[in-house]
């Protein structure tokens, strides 16, 4: 099983899934790894919030709220790493090529991303703790940007590596949450 022919799509289930062959952007998949994303947008939205207004809310609500979404975010990170690690299978983000299993167990029961969702977490805990509503919105370009650059190219591989199993598993599990 082969990458689809060009302009047609992977059993759609969005407009991100579908992709021509070339082009500039086919660039960025699968490129830079997803930890290192999160801390050029975390480092985005500090900068952004210095620049407009923010939220007025106490420091010790938003301190709370940070701490809260970043360790919820980590133990998923980390439940997912942990399973990754049990099935002796990669964790390298940048070559899914060298996946050797399919994991569905723990984690991956509730979402197929759970390293992309920890992130996310942890990015939206660092917005409340900007107290920023701008920085919440680029949150949702990280997700937008780790969807079309690194999930559907994984799932490209994945569906080329473990083909039928992977289809039963998408079907059955979410992409995020």
């Amino acid at each position: 099983v082969g990458a689809p022919a060009h302009g047609t799509r992977l059993r759609s289930r969005g407009w991100l899934e579908h992709r021509p062959q070339r082009g500039p952007m086919t660039r960025l998949e699968l490129k830079i790894p997803p930890p290192a994303v999160a801390l050029a947008f975390g480092i985005g939205m500090w900068l952004v919030a210095g620049l407009l207004p923010r939220m007025d809310l106490p420091l010790a609500v938003r301190v709370v709220l940070a701490i809260a979404l970043a360790l919820i975010g980590q133990g998923i990170s980390i439940s997912g790493m942990v399973a990754f690690r049990k099935a002796r299978t990669t964790i390298n983000p940048v070559d899914p090529t060298k996946a050797s299993s399919l994991v569905a167990r723990g984690i991956f029961r509730t979402t197929r991303n759970p390293m992309y969702v920890g992130l996310t977490l942890t990015l939206l805990g660092w917005a409340a703790y900007l107290a920023s509503p701008v920085a919440v919105v680029l949150v949702a370009f990280f997700v937008l940007y780790i969807t079309r650059f690194q999930i559907v190219p994984e799932e490209r591989v994945l569906q080329a590596k473990f083909g039928q199993q992977y289809d039963n598993y998408r079907k059955t599990v979410r992409r995020w949450i």
